[in-house]
């Protein structure tokens, strides 16, 4: 098992999780992190700390998908250890429908 961040992190983009994570797995891209499934330990502290529910256990149903899209990205972005603050805007979007289709125009982006 391993944890993903979903669609709910895009736009939104706080960086909670990243301060709770005991082994630096966390990888940010413009709109939204992702974890890194090879070094995830699945201690699932980062979890409760995401104030976009965005983070769930890749043994949830439907998220192979998100399992993939993050393994991908994080060949591509720069490892994130720190915490930043979030978009000024990432309180408008939180529980924003349809953000992969607004943000990227694909449920399937080259670049998160």
């Amino acid at each position: 098992m391993t944890y993903v961040v979903t669609e709910a992190c895009v736009r939104c983009k706080y960086t909670d999780c990243v301060d709770v994570c005991p082994v630096e797995c966390f990888y940010e891209g413009e709109h939204m992190l992702v974890i890194d499934p090879d070094v995830c330990i699945d201690c699932g502290v980062c979890e409760p700390e995401c104030p976009a529910d965005a983070i769930k256990a890749d043994t949830d149903a439907g998220l192979e998908h998100w399992l993939k899209l993050n393994r991908e990205m994080v060949a591509v972005l720069p490892l994130i250890t720190e915490s930043k603050e979030p978009p000024p805007d990432a309180d408008d979007w939180l529980n924003a429908p349809d953000k992969m289709i607004k943000v990227y125009g694909s449920n399937e982006p080259a670049q998160v």
